[in-house]
């Protein structure tokens, strides 16, 4: 009897803890199987309804500039990631086409540039340093692979003082990024 009421305490316990939590570490997930990506994102974030723009864009409510995105741009033939080139040049270009285009009074510095494998998958990881027009300053990251004939880039964007704050749970939503 002792033994099954105690059972039922812990139960009862580990149910209440569990409903308190929502999503791993804060996080939750949004997945597009029909993209063939998904990835997780902090709670309090909101899905933005964009119109000729990335596939898919969440902000957070609070602090509305900060933001992650998915774009896919297609690739020619059965281009794999290396043949774009390395994570460095990856970066690069992409620094110069999407982060802090020509005549877009931002710059951007590329911090790091690494890559991983996971399954079959290469993942290139990009850290940028971003100066707007108006002198603020922000910190992007990106995960870029290659998937059904697109580049696919995760952005994540960040006021350099929330990057302080917040790097290692925004390292976490970058790496959570997986194509299929």
């Amino acid at each position: 009897m002792l033994k099954r009421l105690a059972i039922a305490v812990f139960m009862t316990c580990s149910l209440m803890l569990a409903g308190c939590v929502s999503g791993a570490g804060g996080l939750q997930q949004y997945v597009d199987a029909t993209k063939g990506y998904e990835f997780l994102y902090p709670n309090g974030w909101v899905a933005v309804n964009v119109s000729n723009g990335p596939d898919v864009v969440f902000h957070d409510l609070v602090e509305r500039t900060e933001n992650v995105s998915v774009i896919g741009s297609p690739v020619s033939g059965e281009k794999q990631l290396a043949d774009l080139g390395t994570a460095s040049e990856v970066g690069y270009q992409l620094s110069k086409s999407a982060i802090a285009p020509e005549d877009s009074g931002r710059t951007a510095e590329l911090v790091n540039a690494g890559s991983k494998t996971v399954g079959d998958k290469v993942y290139y990881l990009l850290e940028y340093a971003v100066e707007l027009a108006d002198g603020s300053t922000r910190h992007n990251l990106a995960s870029v692979a290659v998937s059904r004939g697109k580049l696919v880039t995760f952005n994540l964007s960040t006021t350099e003082k929330r990057w302080q704050k917040l790097h290692t749970l925004f390292e976490t939503v970058v790496q959570s990024f997986k194509i299929y």
